[in-house]
């Protein structure tokens, strides 16, 4: 269920352990050769093929697409939420729905500089409502969701996903190829981080000029179609489990 399509009574009606699904993703720079938005739609893609395996048992708030993405600003287009804004911005959210009587309350993210906000987010949730046992409040990026990285598979160079790289270049180039520029004279540009497994503070102009982290040229529609199959898999697991829990437990 799309909550956009809905009269407010319906949404009353609805049963309040209905799990409510939060996409959130960005609108910024991704390198010479994609676009904008890239993010948001990638992440759009992957909820509608999840929505369409869960039938009329999620209700979907739209996707948000302004995320944390400071760290891009100095590249023109980026649209960004200070950090601290953006955790207010998602916890008003979930306290929206908390205050209709939802009980279960899952952000599903679609970018990189969301992450730390939006675990964060989860964490303060549950202190303001500490003396519920009923609510469930869950965060997680649709790449981290389980599936191990294409390891076995001899065609994917890349291990993680980066920005802009094979894996979201492939995934693009699956869904919306004609956002896409000349990716096959990218350079790559490495991951690397050499005080790991410390977590260093970064902007994007300390690892990348372009704008991109990973190996664009190697992306293909194919790749993108197998991480899309993946990576909804992967979601759409998660929602069953969510389905699945038993109102009260820390395991379900």
């Amino acid at each position: 269920m799309q909550l956009t399509d809905l009269t407010w009574p319906r949404v009353h009606a609805l049963p309040r352990e209905t799990p409510i699904v939060i996409p959130v993703a960005a609108l910024e720079q991704h390198g010479h050769h994609m676009p904008l938005f890239t993010d948001s739609l990638l992440l759009g893609e992957v909820i509608r093929r999840a929505a369409e395996s869960l039938d009329s048992r999620i209700l979907f708030a739209p996707l948000q697409w302004l995320g944390n993405s400071d760290h891009h600003m100095s590249l023109a287009g980026t649209l960004s939420a200070a950090p601290r804004l953006y955790l207010d911005l998602l916890s008003g959210l979930a306290q929206n729905f908390v205050a209709h009587g939802f009980r279960r309350i899952v952000f599903v993210n679609g970018h990189g500089g969301n992450d730390v906000p939006g675990r964060q987010v989860v964490f303060e949730l549950r202190q303001k409502h500490r003396d519920r046992k009923d609510l469930l409040f869950l965060f997680g990026t649709y790449w981290s969701l389980g599936s191990p990285p294409p390891a076995p598979d001899p065609r994917f160079e890349q291990r993680q996903m980066g920005h802009a790289c094979e894996w979201e270049t492939s995934m693009m180039l699956r869904l919306s190829p004609q956002l896409v520029g000349d990716y096959r004279q990218a350079a790559p540009v490495p991951f690397g981080n050499p005080f790991e497994p410390a977590a260093r503070g970064w902007i994007m102009g300390d690892r990348s000029a372009p704008g991109h982290i990973g190996s664009p040229h190697l992306a293909t529609a194919e790749k993108g179609e197998w991480l899309f199959q993946r990576f909804t898999r992967d979601v759409a697991d998660l929602l069953e489990r969510v389905l699945k829990w038993d109102g009260r437990s820390w395991d379900g």
